[in-house]
Parts: structure tokens; C-alpha cells; sequence
């Protein structure tokens, strides 16, 4: 799957670490749908590669795996954020 862009709905603990909440995504309707983020593991860096569902990353990239809620069903999901270009993207 190609990563899409994505909205996030994040948090900033004290130290400076992001702490994803929420993500918005359009659906078939054209109507925004808003997912609930229920747990999350920042992944470690790895250099710049290709990862294995098809993103480029570079040591700037933090990676989240992520359980979200879909159609009444528990999915994992990737997001990816580059800080420098403030972009977020995600894969299932």
C-alpha cells in the first residue's frame, strides 16, 4: 500500500516527545472520519532506507505503530512524520 497523507491529532509531553492521539481520514463519502488512536510504540531509527511497505525514511523520520478502531475491527497502522517538512503519512 502507498502511504497517504494524513491529519494527526497530536500531544507534546514536556520533554519534547509527540504522542499521536487521533487521525482524520476521508472516507469513500468525501466525509472526515476521526479514529481514536489506542496504543502506540515509537519505533528506534535505522538510517535512511526504504521501509518494508515502500517509505522512504531518514533519521529524522519517527515511525509510530499504531491500533486504531476500523469498521468495528482493531488495525495496525504506520505513521510516519518528518519534522522538517511537518508531513504526516500512513500505511496499513
Amino acid at each position: 500500500m502507498q502511504p497517504i497523507a494524513v491529519d494527526v491529532i497530536c500531544q507534546h509531553t514536556r520533554d519534547g516527545e509527540l504522542i499521536p492521539l487521533r487521525i482524520r481520514l476521508l472516507d469513500e463519502d468525501g466525509i472526515y472520519q476521526i479514529h481514536k488512536i489506542h496504543e502506540y510504540q515509537l519505533l528506534t531509527h535505522q538510517g535512511t532506507h526504504t521501509t518494508a511497505d515502500g517509505v522512504y525514511i531518514t533519521d529524522c523520520t519517527l515511525i509510530f505503530v499504531c491500533k486504531i478502531i476500523l469498521l468495528g475491527q482493531l488495525k495496525l497502522i504506520r505513521l510516519y512524520y518528518e519534522p522538517d517538512k511537518k508531513i504526516w503519512r500512513m500505511t496499513a
